[in-house]
């Protein structure tokens, strides 16, 4: 068994790989922030911070490409990434109950991940089904029709799959 550490120091080592796979490709930039996220699950600052040297950009560089682009995550995200969209035509059809819903069930807010790594919670501008208003979704699973009351149901299933894999 690896404790922690090793597996930082794996991490880095395999950030410090994928640097040097793009080093002298120009437009670099993305694709190193796509395996990097892909390593962390994220990118934290120390990260931004390394990719910043290795690729001889600036770091306001790569902050300003993480920041623009809803992609990239600042923070931790959950195995189960749901994204509420509040873009008009759900909003206007109870987006805003189902968020406060799913962030009262789930006990954190916009942006923000479970304690167990299980959840995060994230508001989004449009999903492409405005017919199906509101929408939320769940990794790649797409809900529609929904009202707050049906929140608890999806929630308790993504649990029960978590319970059934133990």
């Amino acid at each position: 068994m690896s404790c922690s550490c090793c597996k930082a120091d794996n991490k880095a080592e395999a950030l410090e790989k994928i640097i040097a796979k793009y080093k002298d490709t120009r437009g670099a930039l993305i694709p190193v922030l796509h395996e990097a996220q892909e390593l962390y699950g994220y990118l934290p600052l120390s990260v931004q911070k390394k990719i910043a040297e290795g690729l001889n950009v600036s770091l306001a560089d790569v902050y300003g490409i993480v920041t623009f682009y809803a992609q990239f995550y600042l923070n931790p995200k959950g195995k189960y990434r749901i994204n509420v969209c509040l873009g008009t035509a759900c909003y206007v059809k109870g987006a805003g109950e189902i968020f406060d819903k799913l962030s009262e069930i789930l006990k954190i807010k916009n942006g923000e991940c479970t304690p167990d790594g299980l959840f995060s919670l994230d508001a989004c501008r449009c999903v492409g089904a405005c017919g199906l208003a509101p929408v939320i979704m769940i990794n790649d699973d797409v809900y529609g029709r929904l009202t707050a009351d049906d929140v608890p149901g999806i929630i308790q299933k993504y649990r029960d799959m978590e319970a059934e894999a133990v």
